[in-house]
């Protein structure tokens, strides 16, 4: 990908909750604002993993684990039309920029959050990868 978006870009993107995969759905309904957590440029094989962590308006459920986004942290990523605004930090969509039939690299971010928020939601998320759950995987 010529020009990655930096980690903490807020894109848009359609994002596959959890409950709607364990359904049987692989496709999203709705485009939604979303996270790119976290960006891994492999250069060896020119390709860009993608963490990405939707973003919702509506409180959490009782399955999820949500970060409320401060009111600053809305507007520097693009959300001020949300009251209030979540990051879900329970689970996350792993694609591959450059192999993605979801991701649109050409589009132009909303935003992005401050490095401080960046890396809450990373402290946030570190226990997915080490349990190794929470991933759905958007690569096929």
């Amino acid at each position: 990908m010529a020009n990655p978006f930096p980690s903490g870009s807020v894109i848009t993107y359609p994002y596959l909750w959890r409950w709607q995969r364990e359904e049987g759905r692989f496709n999203a309904p709705k485009d939604r604002p979303t996270c790119l957590a976290i960006t891994i440029p492999d250069q060896a094989q020119g390709l860009t993993h993608l963490v990405l962590l939707a973003i919702s308006g509506t409180p959490p459920g009782e399955e999820q684990v949500a970060l409320e986004i401060p009111v600053l942290e809305l507007r520097r990523a693009g959300l001020s039309t949300l009251k209030r605004g979540w990051i879900t930090v329970s689970e996350y969509n792993y694609d591959v920029a450059e192999r993605s039939f979801h991701f649109d690299p050409n589009q132009t971010a909303r935003g992005s959050f401050g490095p401080g928020f960046m890396n809450q939601i990373r402290a946030a998320i570190r226990p997915l990868f080490t349990a190794a759950q929470g991933r759905i995987d958007r690569t096929r």
